[in-house]
């Protein structure tokens, strides 16, 4: 069986120097008792005047921060006391004290205390030499804190400065993303009302203006889809994933064809269906092509991939591209983030698409990783949770 120390032994032990005379004096004016575990002792903005010797178990020492956040400070065994503030000046309490576990504390009462502390000299040395230790813990302890919040805020604010950063670059990013297929159109369309272009030229006009619309719708709905994300819960249905991706594989084609990149699919005959929203899993799919056809300006195999691993539908995106750089790999789901240049070839785009993807993916309850190499390529990584 485990040694209990006495009450005198943990007064000793509490206050270093006091004489064992006095020490059974402050026993002798208090009061032993016993508290069951969660039990508060303590409550922090009230006006208390107990103070309190820890005999045996545990308490818990917390405060709470921005009128929300409640914070553990210290936990106090055996041989810690509390509330010597409330015996010293007349001030609320400035935490909240509560059990862990089984205590018992001797409470001492401070007009007990205070006729005690005139007759103990050696008592009121040691109550000195605790409580100017007592405060300054509490003194480093407020430094830390204010240090740790001038970090936070230190980090909101850069948070804030790439917000407003992101917002102006993608206010520009958009505005040039507009003017450039409008320019184009808005051209084609006084030419040909001008009478200016024979029937192949008319053709051809009409293919760009087409494509340029085309161009400005799709980034039309992209936005549109962003913010309906936030305010629309999709409806789940027993979706069939590999038809899900040969459609975006068929919507891609042409754009791999000017690129010259070769779409290589392959669907696991076998293919597990999934939970999900067929409309949504289509955009994450044909974003993620998109993204594979756009880095790879040079050409080249576009591999698709649709697998079972238990307990996934694991679909792989692998491209022989330009690749990604390291720093750019972290922000790639960001909003608005997006490469402009990379292995000496320029590239357009907002930024939304593998944003858009990641949001899906999590709705989904999925997982999407991207692996890059530059000069090698990307691999994107999509797994959807499979039902039987």
């Amino acid at each position: 069986m485990a040694y209990k120390p006495t009450s005198l032994e943990v007064l000793l032990h509490a206050f270093p120097g006091i004489q064992e005379i006095e020490a059974r004096g402050l026993v002798a004016c208090g009061e032993i008792r016993v508290y069951p575990p969660d039990f508060v002792l303590c409550n922090e903005d009230v006006f208390e005047t107990t103070f309190y010797i820890i005999m045996e178990g545990e308490v818990k020492v917390t405060k709470i921060i921005d009128h929300t956040q409640v914070r553990l400070l210290k936990i106090l065994k055996a041989g810690d006391f509390f509330g010597e503030m409330a015996l010293i000046h007349n001030a609320p309490r400035a935490a909240t004290v509560t059990t862990t576990a089984p205590t018992t504390v001797l409470e001492v009462r401070k007009a007990n205390f205070d006729r005690f502390l005139q007759h103990s000299a050696s008592l009121s040395l040691a109550m000195v030499r605790e409580v100017s230790k007592r405060l300054r813990e509490n003194d480093a302890m407020a430094i830390e804190d204010l240090r740790l919040k001038a970090g936070e805020l230190a980090t909101a604010y850069q948070r804030l400065a790439e917000q407003d950063y992101a917002r102006r670059e993608f206010l520009t990013t958009i505005a040039h993303e507009l003017r450039t297929p409008l320019t184009a159109a808005n051209g084609f369309l006084q030419v040909i009302q001008k009478g200016q272009l024979q029937t192949d030229g008319q053709q051809m006009a009409l293919e760009s203006i087409t494509r340029n619309v085309q161009q400005i719708t799709t980034l039309v709905n992209d936005l549109l889809f962003l913010q309906e994300m936030d305010l629309i819960i999709s409806r789940f249905q027993k979706t069939d994933v590999g038809a899900v991706i040969a459609w975006a594989v068929e919507q891609r084609s042409a754009q791999a064809d000017e690129n010259h990149v070769m779409l290589n699919l392959f669907i696991d005959p076998e293919l597990p269906r999934v939970n999900g929203d067929p409309k949504s899993l289509e955009r994450v799919f044909s974003a993620i092509l998109d993204n594979g056809i756009k880095f790879s300006p040079n050409g080249g195999e576009l591999q698709i991939e649709a697998r079972g691993e238990k307990p996934w539908v694991c679909v792989q995106v692998c491209d022989h591209g330009v690749g990604i750089p390291p720093q750019a790999l972290p922000r790639i789901f960001d909003r608005f983030f997006h490469i402009d240049q990379q292995g000496g070839h320029v590239f357009s785009g907002v930024g939304l698409g593998l944003s858009i993807a990641r949001q899906v993916i999590e709705q989904h309850e999925g997982k999407i990783e991207v692996a890059s190499q530059v000069g090698k390529g990307s691999t994107v990584t999509v797994k959807l949770l499979a039902i039987e």
